[in-house]
């Protein structure tokens, strides 16, 4: 504001500088060409009495400045032939030292004109020749106070400082309004943001105004309110994932304690058992964090060839068979008898289908049904595993591929299996689509783009980059 402030009060000082300049010039003019306009007006005057044989030159000449009209104005003398001032219209002779530059300059040759200080008072004076008339005179003059031309020009002077005083006061007043109605609200941001860094999102910023700075203030409110959202899920993921880490681990150590001490071979058996699906569990939890922190990170690749879709497919539910039948959840598999091949990465696909078909068994009560199958759609290959669990509320489905989140809290999970899967079959230049009703169940549709030709390329590799 102040440097803006500095430039506006430059610019109105060289206004006012200009203005004055050319007010000062017309009026200096003005009074410049009335006096030119007197004094050629006695030269017309004296030149006819010169030319007239019976008139006496001198006695008109002092008969014409005694009579001069304007003699209240301005002074109209008469210089002889030795530069002495002989006759005045006010009857005084000038002193002897009085400055005549005009005179001077007339003698030179040069224009007759002198604006200049005579005992403090500012004056201009003019000169004319009259020497080719008289042989007595060499000029006339006349010379005037410019009192009251400075008068007015320091009257409109002061009128003009006065309005730009008004205007720079104006101006200072919106500048600073203006400029706390900006800082004011940029302060608060501020504050709050700061507050927003150390992991405070309790705070919210007041809109005060619907302009730029409230729109501001309700992006930074959104983004703290998803900050706050993900915090929380982030804080849920920590302690699901620590639950699902202890648990397997507390098997594990219970069942090789127990193993240490002599057991019958039944014993042994169940328990090495129980370490080797615990381990395995273990396994896949460990190797679904590094994916999620390769796809974090953008180093989560691909290694794409020509792969049979059923074969995944069916090895997946093949895994998830014999669990769904100790938890009493009957699997219905329609497979066709062919499907077009998927420039794909088999492990990645197989991966999507573990994940998908586990949480289906994940969600479901005992009793309960999963229904995989698989059609060709068109050029594409749909996908889909429905079972009539638990369901997902309305709140909560378009929530469940966001990393972290975590729709049945009371079912093992990381909560990040859905993310991982999602961004498989996008890079796969897929879709992953969830349908669900509380209480009804779940329908999920994998949709990937099928091999209209035979694949030429049978190790491209896909990088998923920021």
């Amino acid at each position: 504001m102040l440097n803006n402030l500095g430039l506006i009060v430059l610019l109105l000082l060289v206004i006012v500088l200009g203005v004055v300049y050319a007010l000062q010039n017309y009026y200096y003019s003005s009074a410049q060409q009335y006096l030119y306009t007197k004094i050629n007006s006695v030269s017309s005057v004296l030149t006819r009495y010169a030319q007239d044989d019976d008139v006496n030159f001198s006695a008109e000449l002092r008969s014409t400045l005694e009579n001069f009209s304007d003699k209240d104005k301005m002074e109209l003398m008469a210089i002889d032939s030795r530069g002495r001032v002989l006759l005045t219209s006010s009857g005084f002779p000038p002193a002897a030292d009085a400055p005549m530059p005009d005179y001077q300059a007339l003698m030179d040759g040069e224009e007759g004109y002198w604006v200049g200080t005579i005992n403090d008072e500012k004056m201009m004076a003019v000169s004319v020749d009259i020497s080719g008339i008289s042989t007595e005179y060499n000029a006339i003059r006349v010379i005037t106070s410019l009192r009251q031309i400075d008068g007015a020009m320091g009257t409109y002077v002061t009128v003009i400082a006065v309005g730009c005083i008004l205007i720079v006061g104006l101006l200072l007043l919106t500048g600073t309004y203006f400029v706390n109605s900006i800082v004011r609200p940029i302060t608060v941001i501020n504050e709050t943001t700061k507050k927003f860094a150390k992991g405070d999102f309790s705070d919210r910023i007041e809109k005060q105004t619907e302009d730029e700075i409230g729109d501001l203030s309700d992006s930074i409110n959104h983004m703290a309110a998803a900050l706050a959202s993900t915090e929380a899920m982030k804080n849920e993921f920590i302690s699901s994932v620590s639950h699902e880490l202890r648990t397997p681990l507390t098997a594990i150590k219970g069942w090789a304690e127990t193993l240490a001490y002599d057991v019958d071979k039944e014993t042994m058996q169940k328990g090495v058992r129980v370490i080797q699906n615990e381990t395995e569990r273990l396994s896949e939890m460990v190797e679904e964090l590094l994916d999620f922190s390769r796809m974090q990170s953008g180093r989560f690749s691909l290694q794409r060839v020509k792969m049979d879709l059923l074969a995944e497919l069916g090895d997946a539910v093949l895994i998830y068979a014999e669990k769904a039948r100790r938890e009493n959840i009957r699997i219905i598999y329609h497979e066709p008898d062919m499907l077009p091949f998927v420039n794909g990465d088999k492990n990645r696909i197989r991966q999507v289908f573990i994940n998908i078909i586990d949480n289906a068994i994940k969600y479901s009560n005992e009793g309960s049904t999963v229904t995989v199958s698989a059609e060709a759609v068109g050029s594409k290959i749909q996908v889909m595993v429905t079972d009539n669990g638990v369901g997902i509320s309305k709140q909560d489905l378009p929530r469940v591929k966001t990393k972290f989140f975590k729709a049945n809290q009371t079912r093992r999970g990381s909560g990040i299996g859905l993310a991982v899967a999602d961004e498989i079959i996008t890079m796969h230049g897929g879709t992953l689509k969830i349908d669900s009703e509380l209480g009804v169940g779940t329908s999920v549709t994998i949709t990937l783009p099928a091999m209209m030709e035979p694949a030429g390329n049978t190790g491209e590799t896909t990088q998923k980059g920021n």
